[in-house]
């Protein structure tokens, strides 16, 4: 019997800039090398906003590959035949214009996260991308690694009861008074700030222990709460805190989770080694730094009716080729090839909630982008 051939998804690349090289250079690594046998990628166009960038792009993170095509418009890229999907990793405020242009142009889509500005764009997206007929996805890899399904399984085997509680932070010291106020981090018209470059990191960890837990039975928060401490330099949000929390409407509901997540992001601070802790009646799960890429985590397991005993400890550690941006384009590829137009890992419902909760956070926190940042509102 002759072995069945792979799957090949045929890749534009939207925007040269450092979260693009990190996507290719792990695309173009061997899928073998990390157990996937039955979809492969190749990399066929890269657009940028000046020509010569693509091709210095293709030159140093793309092996210099002859068969890639460059391209001095993101427009050629939608309307090269040759590409099947495009990953978009222009700055925030882009997302939407640049997607929407994928999906009309009947690309399929991964977009960089945060996938748009607010839920208002991504409901436009998602309507657009239905018409079509088209995959869409925000490129949120974490949710793809190993390390993650290994967590979930370990969460809700039930071995360590319900989650109680959730602590998950991302900060980075950015060394603002060095930047200048047009770094994207800085600048509002970018979308600049720690909640929405750093905060889906955070959340993620709360949507896949929370949301996502059987009994919660994907029901959205019942309050989210958040505070935002700005920057003087432009008025982005320098530090933000934010509680998620999960609990039944009434006795009649059929969700039954009671929990919170307290969620923190910082642009001047740096992250410290415990990234994500979830605490559950019989134990404790600890996710190592960073956290949107995690390689360890530990378990703890309580006495049981004891929980200031710890009977037992495991540490879990995971290796791979590359830095894990691949698996959510093996997602992709599988999903393109059976047919889907979302993902049941990572589905539009997330992103919504995700966005929804952004927007929540910037209203109880009175930031307001510019004039014209958002497309739709």
């Amino acid at each position: 019997m002759t072995p069945t051939q792979p799957f090949v998804l045929r890749w534009g690349i939207i925007s040269t800039g450092s979260i693009a090289r990190s996507f290719v250079l792990d695309l173009l690594i061997d899928p073998k090398t990390r157990d996937v046998h039955d979809v492969v990628h190749r990399v066929i166009a890269v657009g940028s906003r000046i020509l010569v960038t693509a091709g210095d792009f293709v030159r140093k993170y793309a092996n210099g590959d002859k068969s890639i095509k460059t391209y001095g418009s993101y427009a050629e890229v939608y309307a090269d035949e040759d590409v099947d999907a495009v990953y978009i990793g222009t700055p925030h405020t882009y997302h939407y214009e640049n997607a929407l242009d994928a999906i009309k142009a009947t690309k399929h889509v991964l977009c960089e996260k945060p996938v748009t500005s607010n839920a208002a764009e991504l409901r436009s997206l998602l309507a657009a991308a239905k018409e079509q007929g088209v995959f869409f996805m925000e490129a949120l890899w974490t949710r793809f690694q190993p390390l993650v399904k290994e967590v979930k399984k370990i969460a809700e085997s039930g071995i360590l009861g319900e989650p109680v509680a959730l602590q998950a932070d991302l900060s980075s010291d950015f060394k603002l008074q060095e930047l200048p106020k047009t770094h994207r981090i800085l600048n509002p018209y970018l979308g600049g700030g720690a909640l929405l470059d750093l905060g889906p990191y955070p959340l993620i960890w709360a949507l896949l222990a929370l949301y996502e837990h059987p009994s919660n039975e994907k029901s959205k928060p019942s309050h989210i709460t958040g505070a935002m401490l700005k920057t003087p330099l432009t008025g982005v949000d320098r530090s933000t805190s934010f509680t998620v929390t999960f609990a039944p409407d009434s006795s009649s509901t059929s969700n039954t989770l009671a929990a919170q997540a307290v969620l923190s992001c910082n642009i001047n601070a740096a992250s410290y080694q415990t990234g994500v802790v979830i605490r559950y009646e019989g134990g404790t799960i600890a996710v190592h730094a960073p956290i949107y890429c995690p390689r360890s985590f530990t378990v703890q397991y309580f006495e049981e009716g004891n929980p200031r005993s710890v009977v037992k400890e495991e540490t879990r550690r995971f290796e791979y080729a590359g830095n894990g941006w691949h698996f959510q384009a093996d997602e992709v590829a599988r999903c393109v090839r059976d047919g889907k137009v979302e993902s049941e890992l990572w589905g539009h419902d997330k992103s919504l909630l995700e966005m929804e909760i952004f927007d929540e956070v910037r209203r109880q926190g009175d930031y307001k982008f510019p004039p014209g940042v958002e497309k739709v509102v």
